[in-house]
């Protein structure tokens, strides 16, 4: 009980870092799980955390989530975890955070390489890519928030539909996870207080964004995004 109820509290904090800047709480919780879980429970228990954190987040800011871009995002997922669950063991993905890592870098900072990419960003490929690889990369919620970033100035609307496009991308790799048989239940303690952690994190989080003005949220965002892709890229080496 005493774990489940420190996971809880952990869980409270990384979801209110999310709920500030849209990101970089998950990636915090995921390195912190392998410490209290078994290994094959960290990315499912990760996933089902996530899911509630996100999806809390969305609802607590529906009114700035900008539904244009859900469908093409929506669609994208869906072929992205259709094929990568169904080729997972099949194929080696061990460079791919490597390549997120320098395509996030490059798009944030690199005008001549937004100037190239333009014309082949989508959310119908964010979604493919975020998605699909979810299942084995844990760095795949950058890839939308630097979209949303180069493509929104408000940063409610960027932390909102950031929420509800990872809320999509957990949804699908939580139902992954059942289909494949894994246990939800029996983690149904810890799950309660990391949901109950996450949901309060969610709206902590958006009592404190709204401290923050928009240009310097702006400024912790890419800051932020650049060190989580950093980390990435090393990580491929560790």
């Amino acid at each position: 009980m005493y774990i489940d109820l420190l996971l809880g509290f952990i869980t409270f904090f990384t979801s209110t870092i999310a709920g500030i800047v849209g990101i970089g709480g998950g990636m915090i919780l995921v390195a912190i799980l392998p410490s209290f879980l078994p290994v094959n429970a960290v990315i499912p228990i990760h996933g089902l955390t996530q899911m509630t954190s996100n999806f809390s987040r969305a609802v607590f800011g529906y009114k700035d989530i900008q539904f244009k871009v859900i469908p093409k995002f929506l669609f994208g997922s869906l072929l992205g975890i259709g094929l990568i669950s169904s080729i997972i063991y099949f194929i080696s993905l061990d460079y791919v955070p490597l390549f997120i890592g320098i395509y996030i870098l490059l798009s944030l900072w690199s005008k001549k390489f937004n100037d190239k990419i333009k014309k082949f960003e989508s959310y119908f490929l964010i979604g493919f890519f975020q998605t699909g690889l979810s299942l084995i990369v844990g760095a795949t919620g950058p890839l939308s928030m630097t979209l949303l970033y180069k493509n929104f100035e408000d940063k409610d609307a960027i932390v909102a539909t950031a929420a509800a496009l990872m809320s999509i991308t957990h949804i699908f790799k939580v139902f992954v996870f059942i289909f494949f048989g894994f246990a939800f239940f029996d983690y149904l303690g810890l799950l309660v207080c990391m949901i109950v952690g996450a949901i309060l994190g969610s709206y902590a989080g958006i009592k404190l964004r709204n401290k923050i003005d928009g240009k310097k949220f702006r400024n912790i965002l890419k800051i932020l995004l650049s060190l989580l892709a950093i980390k990435v890229i090393i990580s491929v080496f560790l």
